[in-house]
């Protein structure tokens, strides 16, 4: 077959901390072996693609023109990603499609007129070449759309429930719990028992979680936050916390109310309760220095948590056990909902790049290439 030819976009950064994003002409020659090429449909943008795609860029007051953007990065930023410097990065870890063109190995030509999802990276383009076998099917009459999310949030919320059984814990926190993932967590958590503290940020987040099904949700926005938080660790006996935010003081507070109930009627000691209380990172919502009061003993840990690692750490089995629960509950326990849907050159758009750089929770946004 001829080569294939296409539009996808593209991240640099020069020396000075001018980022460029703009739609660039790709072509795709004929594939080989494993390789398949894929016509993107759908690609959402999460929070890990936006620090490839835009970083903290000065968007607010950026250049926009047809097909491009130009906004000052800031000096500390640019110093932290002099390896990327004058590098066109293609974006977008994630997204589904129609397999249109397969490489000669039977895995490839197997895929060949199917609907699948994969996470290649790049997918924000209107072809993509990838390795047949990092493609999982969708279901008959799934939608690239229900398909487009299906690894990093649902393999992120199910890597949370992994990591506290593999580490001892018995229940679990998890912050800005009104996101998609945030949602799905908890529908994980309902259907395998595991009792979960889910913080958000509104009175309306919180009534989301309530109508499908959270047991404990509380309002970090809310006067009573620290009473409410306190009496939810007690009752489920969480210990461990994954958070989304990263910036402030938060972390630092749940892990004080995790010590005041591991605490309480304890004998004083100045090192503070024996029992581990943990603190994952996940997010970056708040780029703001993590704040910690030291308020909650010497029984404790801060660590960032990243689903790569984890997924090599886990291991095959467990992986494709992860990816086989999601197949069977794409369009119920790990469904995404969308708050718009846009076309590449939408992306680069000022008023669109605004709303999707807001990074509020609950509102993904979805890349149409085609």
């Amino acid at each position: 077959m001829s080569d294939i030819t296409g539009l996808q976009l593209l991240s640099t950064l020069a020396q000075d901390g001018r980022l460029t994003v703009s739609l660039a002409p790709q072509t795709l020659p004929a594939p080989t072996g494993h390789e398949v090429v894929l016509r993107v449909e759908a690609a959402p943008i999460n929070p890990s693609d936006l620090g490839l795609l835009l970083g903290s860029a000065d968007v607010e007051n950026a250049e926009y023109g047809d097909g491009y953007l130009v906004a000052q990065m800031p000096a500390a930023a640019v110093r932290a990603m002099v390896s990327r410097m004058n590098m066109p990065l293609p974006v977008g870890n994630e997204g589904a499609g129609t397999v249109i063109a397969a490489g000669d190995a039977p895995e490839a030509k197997a895929l060949l007129g199917k609907r699948v999802t994969c996470v290649p990276g790049g997918m924000y383009a209107q072809y993509r070449m990838v390795d047949a076998r990092a493609c999982m099917v969708l279901p008959d009459g799934a939608t690239a759309e229900q398909g487009a999310s299906a690894f990093v949030n649902p393999m992120t919320a199910l890597g949370f429930v992994e990591t506290m059984r593999a580490e001892g814990h018995k229940a679990l926190v998890h912050t800005a719990a009104a996101s998609n993932l945030g949602q799905m967590l908890v529908k994980i958590c309902r259907e395998d028992d595991v009792p979960l503290v889910n913080v958000v940020r509104s009175p309306g987040q919180v009534a989301l979680l309530r109508q499908i099904g959270a047991s404990h949700v509380v309002d970090s926005s809310a006067e009573d936050f620290a009473d409410a938080l306190a009496a939810a660790l007690a009752d489920t006996g969480a210990t461990i916390v994954f958070d989304a935010i990263g910036g402030g003081t938060l972390v630092s507070r749940i892990l004080a109310a995790m010590e005041q109930v591991a605490s309480a009627g304890a004998s004083y000691s100045r090192y503070g309760s024996a029992t581990l209380k943990q603190a994952y990172i996940y997010g970056a919502l708040d780029l703001s220095p993590t704040i910690l009061s030291r308020s909650f003993g010497f029984s404790w840990g801060v660590a960032g948590w990243l689903l790569t690692p984890f997924l090599a750490k886990a291991g095959a089995a467990t992986v494709e056990r992860m990816r086989a629960r999601v197949r069977d509950g794409l369009t119920t326990t790990f469904a995404s909902h969308y708050k718009g849907r846009i076309s590449l050159r939408d992306a680069l758009s000022r008023n669109v790049v605004l709303a999707y750089n807001a990074r509020r929770t609950g509102e993904k946004y979805l890349i149409l290439p085609n």
